[in-house]
Protein backbone atom coordinates (compact mmCIF):
# COMPACT_ATOMS: atom_id res chain seq x y z
CA UNK A 1 0.00 0.00 0.00
CA UNK A 2 1.44 3.32 -0.78
CA UNK A 3 1.65 6.00 1.99
CA UNK A 4 1.47 9.76 2.20
CA UNK A 5 3.19 11.79 4.29
CA UNK A 6 1.39 14.63 6.77
CA UNK A 7 1.98 17.41 4.16
CA UNK A 8 1.62 15.36 1.27
CA UNK A 9 -2.26 14.45 2.27
CA UNK A 10 -2.18 18.43 3.56
CA UNK A 11 -1.38 19.62 0.14
CA UNK A 12 -4.09 16.98 -1.59
CA UNK A 13 -7.35 17.81 0.88
CA UNK A 14 -6.17 21.54 0.79
CA UNK A 15 -5.61 21.77 4.98
CA UNK A 16 -3.25 22.89 6.84
CA UNK A 17 -0.63 20.09 8.17
CA UNK A 18 -1.51 20.63 11.64
CA UNK A 19 -5.47 19.89 10.78
CA UNK A 20 -4.07 16.64 9.11
CA UNK A 21 -1.96 15.83 12.07
CA UNK A 22 -5.04 16.70 14.54
CA UNK A 23 -7.31 14.18 12.16
CA UNK A 24 -4.41 10.99 13.07
CA UNK A 25 -4.17 11.94 16.80
CA UNK A 26 -7.88 11.79 16.96
CA UNK A 27 -8.35 8.29 14.71
CA UNK A 28 -10.30 10.16 11.98
CA UNK A 29 -8.37 9.16 9.14
CA UNK A 30 -8.76 4.93 8.53
CA UNK A 31 -5.59 2.90 8.55
CA UNK A 32 -3.55 5.88 9.59
CA UNK A 33 -0.46 5.12 11.90
CA UNK A 34 2.73 6.74 13.10
CA UNK A 35 6.36 5.76 12.64
CA UNK A 36 8.50 7.62 15.47
CA UNK A 37 7.42 11.02 15.36
CA UNK A 38 5.53 10.96 11.64
CA UNK A 39 2.57 9.76 10.26
CA UNK A 40 1.99 7.23 7.56
CA UNK A 41 -1.04 8.34 5.70
CA UNK A 42 -3.20 5.60 3.15
CA UNK A 43 -2.90 7.24 -0.40
CA UNK A 44 -6.81 6.17 -1.30
CA UNK A 45 -7.88 7.35 2.56
CA UNK A 46 -10.93 10.09 2.79
CA UNK A 47 -10.96 13.21 3.61
CA UNK A 48 -12.88 13.59 7.37
CA UNK A 49 -15.84 15.08 7.42
CA UNK A 50 -16.10 18.06 9.71
CA UNK A 51 -18.05 17.71 12.73
CA UNK A 52 -20.53 20.47 12.69
CA UNK A 53 -19.78 23.33 15.43
CA UNK A 54 -21.73 23.15 18.55
CA UNK A 55 -20.35 26.58 20.25
CA UNK A 56 -22.41 29.13 21.16
CA UNK A 57 -23.44 31.36 18.15
CA UNK A 58 -21.19 35.07 18.12
CA UNK A 59 -22.70 37.67 20.93
CA UNK A 60 -24.16 40.23 18.98
CA UNK A 61 -24.68 43.88 19.90
CA UNK A 62 -28.36 42.87 20.41
CA UNK A 63 -27.60 39.76 22.79
CA UNK A 64 -25.54 41.56 24.72
CA UNK A 65 -28.00 44.41 25.07
CA UNK A 66 -30.21 41.68 26.26
CA UNK A 67 -28.43 39.95 28.36
CA UNK A 68 -27.37 43.00 29.94
CA UNK A 69 -30.64 44.55 30.52
CA UNK A 70 -32.03 41.43 31.43
CA UNK A 71 -29.27 41.40 33.81
CA UNK A 72 -29.99 45.07 35.04
CA UNK A 73 -26.22 45.20 34.85
CA UNK A 74 -24.13 48.72 35.36
CA UNK A 75 -21.36 49.91 34.07
CA UNK A 76 -21.78 48.42 30.35
CA UNK A 77 -22.90 48.93 26.81
CA UNK A 78 -26.73 48.84 27.90
CA UNK A 79 -25.65 51.36 30.36
CA UNK A 80 -24.32 53.86 28.38
CA UNK A 81 -27.01 53.54 25.57
CA UNK A 82 -29.29 53.95 28.13
CA UNK A 83 -27.93 57.55 29.38
CA UNK A 84 -25.96 58.76 26.01
CA UNK A 85 -29.14 57.87 23.75
CA UNK A 86 -31.71 59.66 26.02
CA UNK A 87 -29.61 62.50 26.91
CA UNK A 88 -28.86 63.29 23.49
CA UNK A 89 -31.84 62.36 21.98
CA UNK A 90 -34.22 64.77 24.31
CA UNK A 91 -31.43 67.43 24.23
CA UNK A 92 -31.90 68.12 21.05
CA UNK A 93 -35.62 68.26 21.64
CA UNK A 94 -34.95 70.77 24.21
CA UNK A 95 -34.66 69.19 27.26
CA UNK A 96 -32.46 71.49 30.16
CA UNK A 97 -31.35 68.20 31.85
CA UNK A 98 -27.35 67.49 31.76
CA UNK A 99 -26.00 64.42 30.68
CA UNK A 100 -24.70 63.93 34.25
CA UNK A 101 -28.00 64.33 35.72
CA UNK A 102 -29.89 61.94 33.13
CA UNK A 103 -26.86 59.64 34.10
CA UNK A 104 -27.85 60.51 38.24
CA UNK A 105 -31.65 59.77 37.47
CA UNK A 106 -31.17 56.62 35.58
CA UNK A 107 -28.77 55.60 38.09
CA UNK A 108 -30.18 56.48 41.47
CA UNK A 109 -34.00 57.02 40.38
CA UNK A 110 -33.32 60.46 41.60
CA UNK A 111 -32.96 64.11 40.73
CA UNK A 112 -30.07 64.51 42.80
CA UNK A 113 -28.77 68.73 43.22
CA UNK A 114 -29.46 71.07 40.78
CA UNK A 115 -27.15 73.62 41.05
CA UNK A 116 -30.16 76.45 42.40
CA UNK A 117 -31.47 76.23 39.03
CA UNK A 118 -35.79 75.26 37.92
CA UNK A 119 -35.66 71.66 36.07
CA UNK A 120 -38.95 71.23 34.53
CA UNK A 121 -40.65 68.35 35.92
CA UNK A 122 -41.62 67.61 32.26
CA UNK A 123 -37.50 66.67 31.55
CA UNK A 124 -37.90 64.72 34.02
CA UNK A 125 -41.19 62.36 32.92
CA UNK A 126 -39.75 62.68 29.70
CA UNK A 127 -36.08 61.14 30.76
CA UNK A 128 -37.68 58.22 32.56
CA UNK A 129 -39.90 57.61 29.52
CA UNK A 130 -37.13 57.44 27.13
CA UNK A 131 -35.02 54.96 29.24
CA UNK A 132 -38.19 52.52 29.22
CA UNK A 133 -38.55 53.10 25.04
CA UNK A 134 -35.47 51.62 24.68
CA UNK A 135 -36.36 48.61 26.76
CA UNK A 136 -38.85 48.56 24.31
CA UNK A 137 -36.99 48.59 20.78
CA UNK A 138 -34.18 46.00 22.44
CA UNK A 139 -36.84 43.85 23.44
CA UNK A 140 -38.65 44.44 19.68
CA UNK A 141 -35.55 44.77 17.46
CA UNK A 142 -36.34 41.82 15.39
CA UNK A 143 -40.28 42.70 15.02
CA UNK A 144 -40.88 44.49 11.90
CA UNK A 145 -41.65 48.01 11.91
CA UNK A 146 -45.74 48.51 12.49
CA UNK A 147 -47.89 51.24 13.52
CA UNK A 148 -49.43 49.56 16.49
CA UNK A 149 -45.05 49.59 17.66
CA UNK A 150 -44.99 53.28 16.73
CA UNK A 151 -48.00 54.85 18.40
CA UNK A 152 -46.92 52.10 21.50
CA UNK A 153 -43.14 54.21 21.62
CA UNK A 154 -45.25 57.81 21.75
CA UNK A 155 -47.21 56.51 24.45
CA UNK A 156 -44.47 55.53 26.37
CA UNK A 157 -42.58 58.49 25.70
CA UNK A 158 -45.34 61.52 26.37
CA UNK A 159 -47.60 59.35 29.12
CA UNK A 160 -47.12 61.29 32.35
CA UNK A 161 -46.51 64.74 30.68
CA UNK A 162 -48.42 67.75 30.84
CA UNK A 163 -48.82 67.48 27.07
CA UNK A 164 -50.88 64.69 27.64
CA UNK A 165 -53.33 66.36 29.76
CA UNK A 166 -54.39 68.60 27.24
CA UNK A 167 -57.66 67.79 24.89
CA UNK A 168 -55.69 68.38 21.75
CA UNK A 169 -52.73 66.27 22.25
CA UNK A 170 -53.55 62.85 21.40
CA UNK A 171 -50.86 60.32 23.32
CA UNK A 172 -49.94 56.88 21.73
CA UNK A 173 -52.38 58.65 18.16
CA UNK A 174 -51.40 60.63 15.22
CA UNK A 175 -51.76 64.58 15.26
CA UNK A 176 -54.84 66.17 15.62
CA UNK A 177 -53.31 69.35 14.58
CA UNK A 178 -51.46 70.44 11.36
CA UNK A 179 -47.74 71.32 12.51
CA UNK A 180 -44.56 72.38 10.76
CA UNK A 181 -41.26 71.78 11.66
CA UNK A 182 -38.51 73.79 11.29
CA UNK A 183 -40.86 76.02 9.78
CA UNK A 184 -41.42 73.89 6.91
CA UNK A 185 -45.28 72.62 6.35
CA UNK A 186 -46.21 68.54 7.38
CA UNK A 187 -48.35 65.78 6.82
CA UNK A 188 -52.12 66.98 7.19
CA UNK A 189 -53.35 64.73 10.03
CA UNK A 190 -56.20 63.81 7.80
CA UNK A 191 -53.50 62.03 5.73
CA UNK A 192 -50.87 61.09 8.10
CA UNK A 193 -52.33 57.27 8.76
CA UNK A 194 -52.55 56.63 4.88
CA UNK A 195 -48.97 58.22 4.41
CA UNK A 196 -47.92 55.88 7.57
CA UNK A 197 -49.35 52.94 5.59
CA UNK A 198 -47.48 53.76 2.72
CA UNK A 199 -43.94 54.53 3.95
CA UNK A 200 -44.44 50.62 5.95
CA UNK A 201 -45.21 48.75 2.68
CA UNK A 202 -42.34 50.58 0.80
CA UNK A 203 -39.88 49.56 3.88
CA UNK A 204 -41.06 46.01 5.10
CA UNK A 205 -41.10 45.44 1.60
CA UNK A 206 -37.59 45.66 1.04
CA UNK A 207 -35.20 42.02 1.04
CA UNK A 208 -31.92 43.71 2.60
CA UNK A 209 -31.62 47.09 4.35
CA UNK A 210 -29.08 49.32 3.69
CA UNK A 211 -27.62 52.26 5.53
CA UNK A 212 -29.14 54.43 3.28
CA UNK A 213 -32.50 52.85 3.09
CA UNK A 214 -32.78 53.62 7.16
CA UNK A 215 -31.75 57.31 6.08
CA UNK A 216 -34.50 56.89 3.60
CA UNK A 217 -37.35 55.87 6.02
CA UNK A 218 -36.15 58.22 8.85
CA UNK A 219 -36.52 61.24 6.42
CA UNK A 220 -39.62 59.71 5.35
CA UNK A 221 -41.09 59.68 8.71
CA UNK A 222 -39.80 63.22 9.67
CA UNK A 223 -41.39 64.66 6.69
CA UNK A 224 -44.92 62.68 7.72
CA UNK A 225 -44.07 64.46 11.43
CA UNK A 226 -47.29 61.93 12.81
CA UNK A 227 -47.70 63.05 15.83
CA UNK A 228 -48.13 66.22 18.00
CA UNK A 229 -44.71 66.28 19.42
CA UNK A 230 -42.16 63.81 19.94
CA UNK A 231 -41.49 62.89 16.42
CA UNK A 232 -37.90 62.92 16.56
CA UNK A 233 -37.23 61.18 19.31
CA UNK A 234 -39.37 58.58 18.02
CA UNK A 235 -37.83 58.41 15.10
CA UNK A 236 -34.63 58.34 16.18
CA UNK A 237 -35.37 55.79 18.40
CA UNK A 238 -36.76 53.27 15.28
CA UNK A 239 -33.66 54.61 13.58
CA UNK A 240 -31.71 52.44 16.36
CA UNK A 241 -34.15 49.90 16.70
CA UNK A 242 -33.33 48.79 12.86
CA UNK A 243 -29.87 49.12 13.24
CA UNK A 244 -30.21 46.40 16.07
CA UNK A 245 -32.06 44.62 13.60
CA UNK A 246 -29.91 44.33 10.58
CA UNK A 247 -26.92 44.13 12.19
CA UNK A 248 -25.75 47.92 10.93
CA UNK A 249 -23.70 49.91 13.39
CA UNK A 250 -26.22 52.12 15.31
CA UNK A 251 -25.48 56.01 15.78
CA UNK A 252 -26.84 58.30 18.33
CA UNK A 253 -27.37 61.91 17.38
CA UNK A 254 -25.31 64.63 19.68
CA UNK A 255 -26.07 67.88 20.18
CA UNK A 256 -22.62 68.82 18.25
CA UNK A 257 -24.03 66.99 15.35
CA UNK A 258 -27.57 68.48 15.57
CA UNK A 259 -27.04 71.07 12.72
CA UNK A 260 -25.74 68.57 10.78
CA UNK A 261 -28.23 66.29 11.20
CA UNK A 262 -31.37 68.92 10.68
CA UNK A 263 -29.83 69.80 7.62
CA UNK A 264 -29.12 66.86 5.96
CA UNK A 265 -32.71 65.66 6.66
CA UNK A 266 -34.05 69.18 5.47
CA UNK A 267 -31.78 68.42 2.00
CA UNK A 268 -31.90 64.53 2.12
CA UNK A 269 -34.10 64.72 -1.55
CA UNK A 270 -31.44 66.75 -3.68
CA UNK A 271 -28.04 65.83 -1.28
CA UNK A 272 -27.90 62.85 0.28
CA UNK A 273 -24.19 63.11 1.58
CA UNK A 274 -24.88 65.58 3.98
CA UNK A 275 -27.25 63.23 6.06
CA UNK A 276 -24.94 60.43 5.57
CA UNK A 277 -21.77 61.79 6.29
CA UNK A 278 -23.49 62.70 9.57
CA UNK A 279 -24.59 59.72 10.78
CA UNK A 280 -21.66 57.84 9.32
CA UNK A 281 -19.32 60.29 11.74
CA UNK A 282 -22.08 59.22 14.84
CA UNK A 283 -21.20 55.34 13.75
CA UNK A 284 -17.79 56.10 14.16
CA UNK A 285 -17.93 57.38 17.79
CA UNK A 286 -20.08 54.54 18.44
CA UNK A 287 -17.59 52.24 17.24
CA UNK A 288 -15.08 53.41 19.93
CA UNK A 289 -17.57 51.78 22.77
CA UNK A 290 -17.80 49.16 21.13
CA UNK A 291 -13.87 48.70 20.37
CA UNK A 292 -14.02 49.65 24.65
CA UNK A 293 -16.52 46.86 25.18
CA UNK A 294 -14.56 44.65 22.99
CA UNK A 295 -17.99 43.89 21.11
CA UNK A 296 -17.60 42.68 17.85
CA UNK A 297 -19.21 44.20 14.93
Amino acid sequence: MTYLSVQEAAEKWGLSARSVRNYCAAGRIAGAFQTGRSWNIPADAQLPHRKPRTGTKPRTLLTILRQEKANQQKGGIYHRIQIDLTYNSNHIEGSRLSHEETRYIYETNTIGQTNNRNINVDDIVETMNHFRCIDRIIDTAENRITEKMIKELHRQLKSGTSDSRQSWFAVGDYKRLPNEVGGNPTCPPEEVATKIKELLTWYNERKNISFDDLLEFHHRFELIHPFQDGNGRVGRLLLFKECLHHKIVPFIITDQLKLFYYRGLANWKNEKGWLRDTCLTAQDAFKKHLDYFRISY
